[in-house]
């Protein structure tokens, strides 16, 4: 009994006492973010059509969508094209400065809102990896994902550094940010753009419906209250560090949210390694119920569909020989299905990890899927183990050592830190 009560404490110490994963959640906030950005990057010129009031899916029909399935989008707010141009562009920044890392707190909050709010607006448009990206989006929200490898990080050992030597550091930007998101919600909320029902639907939510709230955020469609209820929080619970950071007169109180950030932080990074199990387990027993899957055969269709065949050659040349076929075919169910379960053995686990991601390669270059690649493999670097990714970093920071020399000095590793500023926290509560 006094080994299991052990047990449970460390287990209890290690996740409050720390953010877990690190370099995992620097990772999956890398490749997310560059994934959303070359994506939109790549439909500049088709933006109108795609998500603008251009499309064929016209304004007016996803107005009504929305009103019935209550899907999130500020595109809703105006039809307008200059506003549909703002959206856009701030959907490209926020990519761009979360892929860095520079104020990631708030950068994570206003690609969510870039997320869903374009894919709200047209939701045809879409090769399955958007569905990934969909729900990584919030998940992100609640991680503290720019520990390393960002332009945060470094901000915070320059100013450890600075408070070391006894000067007064001072965060203007972070507040003004906050501020500024602030109004901006406070203004579509009395404005009722946000759902004039939405505070009697979070009311309300314990009598009447949790499950089909919990059902929507799982969903991503932050319908009926529930992603105002998100961005209300987040904006209260950065209000509420600041104040604690600067006018506790003791540790405790900053202690007792740095335990809650890690609490947090460590719940969305599990929620993210199992959406990734899921979608292999459920699209793995799928594929086993079809026919063309259990004779061997599903492989070699996709590849003869003009709509995948980017390189026609190449699909000809690795569909000619029918034991090839078979052999990918039956690999790709095992993978999939055997995946959630080798979590528990880390070798086997790393070769089956190293399968998936060459696998989601190899579709991303012949079946010109590559966005849909980006975001499943985006997604299964959240298992990679942490001894690969140091060297990885190491590697890159070599690299741009080599590049962009400064006076032959080899630039620090970046290890994960405690930071002071409220960019840096987690989100906290939300209803």
């Amino acid at each position: 009994m006094n080994r299991f009560a052990l047990s449970v404490s460390a287990a209890i110490a290690r996740v409050t006492e720390s953010a877990l994963g690190p370099y995992q959640t620097a990772v999956v906030r890398i490749g997310f973010g560059a994934t959303w950005l070359l994506f939109l990057l790549r439909e500049l010129p088709h933006r109108q059509e795609l998500y603008g009031p251009d499309g064929p899916w016209s304004w007016d029909l996803a107005q009504q969508l929305t009103g019935t399935n209550g899907a999130f989008t500020v595109l809703m707010w105006s039809d307008g094209r200059l506003w549909f141009e703002i959206v856009y562009a701030l959907a490209v920044l926020s990519s761009a400065l979360l892929l860095l890392g520079w104020r990631t707190r708030t950068m994570s909050v206003v690609f969510m809102v870039g997320v869903l709010s374009l894919q709200n607006r047209s939701v045809f448009v879409g090769d399955g990896g958007d569905n990934v990206l969909h729900l990584m989006s919030i998940y992100l929200v609640f991680t503290r994902c720019a520990r390393v490898w960002s332009l945060d990080a470094r901000r915070e050992r320059l100013a450890g550094e600075a408070r070391a030597r006894g000067e007064r550091v001072v965060d203007r930007v972070g507040p003004a940010l906050w501020g500024v998101f602030g109004l901006v919600l406070l203004a579509a909320t009395l404005a009722g753009k946000l759902g004039e029902n939405w505070l009697s639907d979070v009311d309300d939510s314990g009598r009447s419906a949790p499950v089909g709230l919990i059902m929507a955020f799982a969903a991503g469609i932050g319908g009926h209250g529930l992603l105002p209820t998100i961005l209300w929080g987040t904006w209260a619970t950065q209000a509420l560090w600041w104040v604690v950071a600067r006018r506790a007169k003791t540790a405790e109180p900053r202690i007792l949210l740095d335990v809650i950030g890690n609490v947090v932080h460590n719940g969305a990074l599990l929620v993210i390694m199992a959406e990734a199990c899921l979608i292999y387990a459920t699209a793995g027993w799928y594929k086993i119920q079809g026919s063309r899957w259990q004779d061997g055969t599903a492989v070699y269709y996709p590849l003869h569909l003009d709509y995948f065949t980017p390189w026609p050659a190449l699909a000809d040349l690795l569909s000619a020989g029918g034991t090839l076929v078979m052999l990918v075919t039956y690999g790709t169910v095992i993978v999939q299905v055997a995946f959630p379960f080798t979590l528990f053995n880390r070798r086997v686990k790393n070769v089956l990890l190293a399968a998936m991601m060459t696998e989601h390669a190899v579709i991303a270059v012949v079946l010109g899927l590559p966005f849909f690649s980006l975001a499943m493999i985006a997604a299964d670097a959240v298992f990679l183990p942490t001894s690969f990714l140091r060297r990885l970093g190491g590697w890159a920071a070599h690299a741009r050592g080599r590049l962009f020399p400064r006076d032959g000095h080899t630039p620090p590793r970046q290890d994960p830190v405690t930071p002071e500023n409220p960019e840096h926290t987690p989100v906290g509560f939300t209803t």
